[in-house]
């Protein structure tokens, strides 16, 4: 009996941590300013805990019992918190406000959890030796899922099914001790009932927890979802709207089939037109494909290196028959290499050198991007750059975050390059940035291939000015030990989006 309760202390310790991870993962998904949020969720759970372990006190009767109840509710409220969230925020409800109460609710039924435990066993041990054995079992639950959690849970069971298989886990504590307690509970029979009703509830919800995600996003989203995928890095959805196919990655825009080719255009061709010599390209992320598909348009590009994290992503716009059209089936050419890779660590290992270098990532908005945008990472990258090569990066929107923009044009410059900004209007996203790197002046295209809907080479001079409203401002370089530029990006565009 002993040993049970201290293993459900582990099991409590997990699942407690299991639903905070899970409430910071979509206030970051969903609310953007993912630091800020993941922060503030953790903190909240953190504080709710010491005030459960303070109303513990109070608790004086019946211990085995409220331990039970204790551990119904907690399985509950945790196990229907990702569906509830989900919901509440495609439904347009109050999701800032319902995510800190269900943060503060279940951290406080968490905090009472193991004060209790330890009352129940403090005749079968000493003093410091409980102590001593909850605490650590206590820890050792949060590390086993702080681990679990990002490696298999989330990417393979998905947040819905993850909160609900550890609901489970929360009613079959209460179960187990239901039956190691059953000589000392004479209102048994009604917290069997109880354990029950929970098990079927949290039961069927797992079962559904597919057409939960389904219903959230049919709100979510205005038009017909046609492709929902959780890899283990992110959430792609794909929708259609008579000819426009919209990709979503965490619930952001990252392109519209129907403009997208200007963003691409605009990405690839100032500076690869400048570069009749390019023999060898390396495109970091994009890997929708789509420019490499600008890219294939030069005959005399002998290979494509595309490095993307994300195995899903490249394989779903290799070979999905909706996707492929969209960038020409270029995946699938036998000048394109894939590798699903860090781009970080890639760089580091590899020595090729290459003319053309494509950085086509999402926008900063967290740590693990934001060490792409840094000064040490442009360090690595330049190391790959041919004498008269060229790098092109995507930069955030000059006009909605604009020192981020310019943090960014000034962090390649603090590596040597010559940096040359510029800018595109995209209807779906609005003015849209992009930074031009070299070691030599920069040439401007003379002409580009055939096919192109957006540039000419007449068109792309007007791309390098700047109006004032977009022009520079101070900013800082960005570096790995402070990542400026994700609290420039979070702040600018939390006053665009609030």
């Amino acid at each position: 009996m002993t040993h049970a309760l201290l293993v459900s202390v582990f099991i409590i310790a997990s699942c407690g941590l299991v639903y905070e991870l899970i409430a910071g993962t979509l206030a970051s998904y969903l609310l953007g300013d993912s630091v800020t949020q993941f922060s503030t969720v953790i903190g909240t759970y953190l504080f709710a805990m010491g005030i459960g372990s303070w109303l513990s006190r109070y608790v004086v009767r019946n211990l085995i019992t409220r331990f039970i109840q204790i551990e119904l509710a907690v399985g509950i409220l945790g196990g229907f918190s990702a569906p509830m969230l989900f919901l509440i925020f495609a439904w347009g409800g109050l999701f800032r406000l319902a995510l800190y109460v269900l943060v503060l609710v279940v951290g406080i039924l968490v905090g009472l959890e193991i004060p209790l435990v330890m009352r129940i066993l403090k005749q079968q041990f000493a003093f410091k030796d409980l102590v001593s054995q909850v605490l650590t079992l206590d820890y050792l639950g949060a590390l086993a899922v702080s681990l679990l959690f990002p490696i298999l849970l989330a990417p393979h069971l998905g947040l819905n099914r993850t909160s609900l298989l550890f609901g489970l886990l929360n009613v079959l504590v209460a179960a187990w001790a239901l039956r190691l307690f059953r000589q000392q509970l004479p209102q048994g029979g009604w917290l069997r009932g109880q354990c029950f009703a929970a098990l079927i509830a949290l039961a069927a919800g797992f079962i559904a927890a597919d057409r939960i995600t389904a219903l959230a996003e049919e709100n979510l989203y205005a038009d017909e979802i046609v492709i929902a995928h959780t890899s283990p890095y992110q959430r792609i959805v794909v929708t259609r709207w008579k000819d426009d196919f919209r990709l979503f990655l965490n619930n952001n825009l990252q392109f519209s089939s129907r403009d997208e080719y200007r963003y691409h255009e605009a990405l690839v061709h100032p500076g690869l037109g400048a570069l009749p010599g390019a023999r060898r390209v390396l495109v970091l992320g994009g890997g929708d494909g789509l420019a490499v598909r600008e890219i294939l348009r030069y005959d005399s590009i002998e290979s494509i290196t595309l490095v993307d994290l994300d195995s899903d992503m490249t394989r779903l716009f290799a070979n999905h028959p909706l996707l492929t059209p969209l960038n020409d089936n270029a995946l699938q050419s036998p000048k394109v290499q894939i590798i699903n890779q860090d781009a970080f660590k890639w760089l580091a290992q590899n020595a090729d050198m290459f003319d053309f270098i494509v950085v086509d990532f999402p926008d900063p908005s967290n740590y693990s991007l934001g060490k792409l945008y840094t000064n040490t990472f442009y360090r690595l990258l330049e190391k790959h750059l041919a004498a008269n090569g060229a790098v092109t990066v995507q930069t955030t929107s000059p006009l909605y975050a604009r020192q981020s923009f310019w943090c960014i044009v000034r962090t390649l410059e603090s590596v040597g390059l010559r940096v040359a900004p510029y800018h595109a209007y995209i209807p779906a996203f609005g003015e849209w940035g992009f930074a031009l790197a070299t070691r030599q002046p920069r040439q401007p295209p003379a002409h580009y291939p055939a096919g192109l809907r957006f540039l000419t080479p007449d068109t792309t001079a007007p791309l390098f000015q700047f109006p004032p409203d977009m022009g520079p401002v101070d900013s800082e370089i960005n570096r790995l030990n402070n990542q400026i530029l994700v609290h420039y990006y979070e702040r600018e565009w939390r006053q665009v989006t609030q």
